[in-house]
């Protein structure tokens, strides 16, 4: 798209935790948005503040944690606006940001990026799908003992019907099976119902809620008891809206039928990492990664050319609207 005018606001911003794919879109969106971008692939901290000295806004990933004192450095240099590039912000504190006078804001990105990866999840965990791939891998091509489900015979249960919980309905009405929904509004018309009874009926439950001191550890032990015998969860949206110790001890007593899990509690520092050299031995994740009926990706459902394409034109719009109500102001 090209414009006859210059835009009516020039920022500048300074792009934390840039990656390649990243820079590339951010050169080409600058000058047509009028962005002087500051690009670094180094993740925010309190050492590299400086970096947004001069400019208001600035744009994070969901990677790293931001620490009251990285944000107090941030706002010593001026910083007054962060847009992060998710659609989650749980990694900021918010509320303290607010308090020494910065704004945050997440991005909307395509739904259909994390809802087409749940559904290939969800049919993994039914078929099985990792304990197939490994004996085919070791040259066992043996039907298992165990067959496979499909999805017209079981009950789903959606929680969180935002937009990627209602792309995940949208997309589950075509496998003819039958959807149940909890959310505070409802925001489809599939058959709303309180998370007990939701957890109690389903065959397969997948979490697309965000996650606030409300949602944390929203499937616990207690809950997850309520749960039908050999059920699976399904969680694409933050690793904390599952009590993990639950979940392990639900799965290895059996009375979980499975997990399939994109997002971890207690990701940071792990997932988007090389560990081939130094195998994990301790915590969840290697417990989980024993199980055969566990699959784990490291929190990639959101990652395709589209979502990635949103994710930095937003991040870089919000910011721009930012300056914009400030200048009227």
């Amino acid at each position: 798209m090209t414009y006859s005018e210059p835009p009516a606001v020039t920022a500048g911003i300074t792009l934390y935790g840039c990656g390649r794919d990243e820079e590339k879109l951010v050169r080409e969106l600058a000058p047509r948005l009028g962005v002087v971008p500051t690009l670094t692939a180094a993740a925010i901290s309190e050492a590299n503040a400086g970096l947004a000295h001069g400019n208001r806004c600035i744009s994070v990933d969901h990677k790293t944690r931001i620490t009251g004192s990285t944000l107090r450095a941030l706002s010593r240099v001026g910083v007054a606006y962060i847009s992060t590039r998710s659609i989650g912000y749980n990694h900021i504190d918010v509320a303290y940001a607010e308090s020494i006078g910065i704004s945050v804001e997440n991005v909307a990105y395509s739904p259909d990026s994390v809802a087409d990866y749940t559904l290939m999840l969800m049919l993994m965990a039914m078929r099985h799908a990792k304990s197939t791939l490994r004996r085919a891998d070791a040259h066992d091509y043996r039907l298992q003992d165990v067959r496979g489900r499909e999805l017209r015979d079981l009950t789903i249960g959606v929680v969180g019907t935002g937009r990627i919980g209602a792309a995940v309905i949208g997309r589950l009405r075509g496998f003819g099976c039958r959807i149940l929904a909890h959310d505070a509004r409802s925001g489809t018309d599939a058959d709303y119902v309180p998370l007990d009874e939701l957890l109690r009926l389903s065959d397969v439950v997948t979490l697309h809620t965000p996650l606030t001191p409300d949602t944390y550890h929203l499937l616990d032990g207690r809950r997850m008891k309520l749960m039908k015998h050999g059920a699976v969860i399904v969680n694409t949206g933050r690793g904390a809206l599952l009590e993990t110790e639950a979940l392990l001890a639900a799965l290895e007593d059996g009375r979980l039928g499975g997990a399939a899990l994109d997002v971890l509690e207690g990701e940071e520092g792990i997932f988007y990492a090389d560990h081939r050299d130094e195998p994990l031995t301790t915590g969840p994740l290697p417990r989980l990664q024993e199980l055969p009926n566990v699959l784990i990706s490291p929190h990639t459902a959101y990652y395709t050319d589209h979502a990635l394409s949103d994710t930095v034109e937003n991040s870089l719009t919000n910011c721009l609207a930012f300056e914009s109500r400030n200048q009227r102001g």
